[in-house]
């Protein structure tokens, strides 16, 4: 099963929920000219990192920007899947990506179960409860967001369970280039997967985000990667070679979870 990915390392405005959404539609109108399957943007795409503001900012999942984000999903008629703030309970708020269908319609949801102290997250933010692992027509996909990529149970629960595909949008920033491109290679190689990982460029307060979105294949390979500027970033993958690589090195056949 063949399809093109794109990729939307886009520099976000802090709290400027308009301005993110005009970049993230032209990007996804080139995307779906460019005959994109699915496009994935970054972690908070709409907002960046305004918690502060996030009762202002955070929408039910059918509301607000979850429902403009579907909307463009049906006109370009492409998969998309990216994070904002939602709100999960009054006063209580979620890092949520939600994979949008062609049609509009919702596929899955994710809220981020790892809070990231360095950002503040687990003073402004709930943590989510369950991974999200849903059945595309390209085959199974689990998502998780940015920081998540640091906990290696998550990917190999999914891995287990019978993914082929991860897709992580993110807000990875300087001077940690070294683990994100480690860490991409690790959790593609160990699980036997294909990993989209989406990172913003940019620079918010403090923080300076390095992009280098990349795609990573089941043999740690890097089939496209990102630089540091604003770019919409596009490359065909075959999920096929997730089952030829288990197949080749069998490590799920090998495991001893009665042991470990």
């Amino acid at each position: 099963m063949r399809i093109v990915v794109s990729l939307a390392q886009m520099d976000i405005a802090l709290g400027q929920v308009e301005h993110n959404l005009i970049t993230a539609r032209t990007m996804i109108a080139e995307a779906a000219r460019r005959g994109s399957d699915v496009i994935v943007l970054p972690e908070l795409w709409s907002t960046a990192y305004d918690l502060e503001n996030v009762a202002n900012h955070a929408a039910p999942k059918e509301e607000g920007i979850f429902a403009e984000t579907a909307a463009m999903a049906a006109e370009f008629q492409i998969h998309i899947v990216g994070s904002c703030l939602s709100l999960i309970t009054a006063g209580s708020y979620g890092n949520t990506a939600v994979l949008f269908g062609p049609g509009g319609e919702t596929l899955a949801s994710y809220t981020k179960l790892h809070l990231f102290r360095l950002m503040s997250e687990e003073r402004y933010l709930t943590p989510g409860d369950r991974p999200a692992l849903v059945d595309t027509p390209w085959g199974l996909t689990g998502l998780a967001i940015c920081y998540d990529l640091r906990f290696p149970e998550l990917f190999r629960h999914y891995a287990v369970a019978g993914a082929r595909i991860i897709f992580l949008p993110s807000e990875w920033p300087q001077p940690r280039l070294d683990h994100w491109r480690t860490l991409l290679r690790a959790r593609a190689i160990e699980n036997q997967l294909f990993f989209v990982a989406c990172n913003r460029v940019g620079v918010t307060a403090n923080y300076d985000f390095f992009g280098h979105s990349a795609i990573i294949d089941p043999w740690g390979k890097t089939i496209i990667e990102g630089g540091e500027d604003q770019a919409l970033i596009t490359a065909e993958i075959n999920l096929v070679e997730a089952d030829r690589v288990r197949l080749k090195i069998p490590v799920f056949d090998d495991r001893r979870p009665d042991i470990y």
